[in-house]
């Protein structure tokens, strides 16, 4: 699936990841491929990201922390998170 992170400032990620883990405002969940359609509001923690290698921007790399190859996460303090056809897209602060 596709996922996009954007920022108020720039597009912090895109490119295609296997799942990804949220801080939702009633609980944290998680979003594999072909899930169904969701909107929901993100609290503040930490978007933990699995895909099978990573592209980042030089102005953005630094906002990411390495778990391991296949597994990155980035602290944000608020967003939503839209996920259709296969596509996420992560407004994040």
């Amino acid at each position: 699936m596709l996922l996009e992170i954007v920022s108020p400032e720039a597009k912090l990620f895109s490119g295609e990841i296997t799942s990804i883990y949220l801080p939702g405002v009633v609980g944290d969940f998680q979003i594999l491929n072909n899930h169904a359609p969701i909107v929901s509001l993100l609290k503040k923690g930490k978007l933990k990201i699995t895909a099978n290698s990573f592209k980042f921007s030089k102005e953005s790399e630094n906002l990411f922390t390495k778990i391991n190859d296949q597994n990155y996460s980035l602290a944000i303090e608020s967003g939503t998170i839209e996920m259709k056809d296969n596509k996420v897209i992560v407004l994040a602060d």
